[in-house]
């Protein structure tokens, strides 16, 4: 048997937003779907960056808040605890609620290198749609708005992992080997190409297939 998966064990997730009403909606929207999760808050970077020592599995956090109790929201500081978070908990599944998510964009790199799951909740969203974007975080999806791809760039590594794929047929597998690196990170590669072309999972089509007809579209593949 293989290493049990976040979906396997008993998940914890931790949701950081100062504003109380919002901060109690998450929690209610979040037991109401995911019943056996414990779920533990935070207000501010002081208390989020003590819930992290836990590790929770999953980590819901707003981008305006304080530094410590009495501060001032700001969104530059929820945006440098999230560079914190991703420099040091390289899988952590992540989900960020906010109304201006452009401000992300100085963090693309790092979003990007990501082994976890990372989407984007806008403020504005249904919470069926909020839900559905948890989801994705947990399954290690990567998702990010429009406003956050502002042009089609593509790495060579993943030109090499389409071609191998879809012109050669290889399975995951088979493109580690071939292209040297672990199958954690071919899945990772499969995850961040599918963000850049706007490929999601969409109940009744493969995903791989819908990645495959997008890369052509786009001429990344003959």
């Amino acid at each position: 048997m293989g290493e049990p998966t976040v979906r396997d064990k008993q998940q914890k997730f931790l949701v950081i937003d100062d504003f109380e009403t919002v901060l109690d909606g998450t929690v209610h929207s979040l037991q109401q779907h995911f019943p056996e999760v414990e779920i533990v808050t935070a207000r501010t970077v002081q208390e989020a960056q003590e819930r992290l020592a836990s590790q929770p599995d999953l980590v819901v956090m707003d981008l305006a808040i304080p530094e410590t109790a009495g501060d001032e929201p700001r969104s530059d500081v929820g945006v440098q605890l999230l560079r914190e978070i991703l420099q040091t908990n390289p899988t952590l599944h992540i989900v960020v609620q906010s109304a201006y998510p452009k401000a992300l964009v100085r963090l693309k790199p790092a979003i990007t290198s990501h082994d976890g799951g990372f989407t984007i909740a806008e403020k504005s969203i249904s919470l069926k749609e909020m839900i559905k974007r948890v989801e994705w975080a947990l399954d290690g999806i990567v998702y990010t708005p429009k406003e956050m791809r502002t042009r089609l760039e593509i790495k060579p590594e993943w030109l090499q992992l389409l071609k191998l794929a879809f012109e050669k047929g290889l399975t995951d597998q088979a493109i580690a080997q071939e292209m040297r690196v672990s199958e954690r990170t071919v899945r990772n590669y499969w995850t961040q190409i599918q963000d850049a072309l706007g490929v999601y999972p969409d109940p009744g089509k493969n995903l791989r297939v819908q990645t495959q007809v997008r890369a052509r579209e786009e001429g990344l593949i003959d």
